[in-house]
């Protein structure tokens, strides 16, 4: 199996956190996370997860730096995970996520888990990305600048 290439020093914002959040796994982790689970079993039976890997994708998530291992908070010998303020950070790439699914992968008819919020129990709004003027934007209104001296090939690298 060829080595997984490093995006740390690429100058796209996508690329670069990738080497952090970049498998399916990882994302599923963070989500329990929000929901509420803090421990390594909590995560494993939710997810039915070989515990090598759980165990690989909370290293990767702690070193860096998307979840803190801390003592259990009930005062047991255990520990617990917790989202850093980092890892809150990734809540709108999951709401993000989340939308496009249901978009894209229920058929109109089909029942499926909403965001709601829990002051009115309605499910949120769409994400939508505006401008700085307030207008709503799609690709077509957006364009990726390359810093001053970098070509935009050297972007993506």
């Amino acid at each position: 199996m060829a080595k997984r290439i490093s995006h740390q020093q690429s100058l796209c914002g996508i690329a670069r956190p990738l080497d952090a959040i970049g498998d399916w796994w990882s994302l599923l982790i963070v989500r329990d996370a929000f929901d509420g689970l803090r421990r390594f079993g909590e995560f494993q039976k939710n997810l039915g997860l070989a515990k090598n890997i759980l165990a690989a994708r909370l290293r990767n998530l702690v070193s860096h730096g998307i979840m803190d291992l801390v003592p259990a908070s009930d005062g047991s010998p255990h520990h617990e995970y917790v989202l850093t303020e980092k890892g809150r950070g990734l809540f709108l790439v999951l709401v993000a996520l989340r939308q496009w699914g249901e978009d894209f992968f229920f058929e109109p008819d089909e029942s499926h888990v909403l965001l709601v919020d829990k002051k009115t129990a309605l499910p949120v709004r769409r994400l939508e990305l505006r401008a700085q003027d307030g207008r709503v934007l799609g690709a077509q209104d957006t364009f990726v600048r390359s810093p001053p001296g970098r070509m935009e090939t050297e972007e993506m690298d």
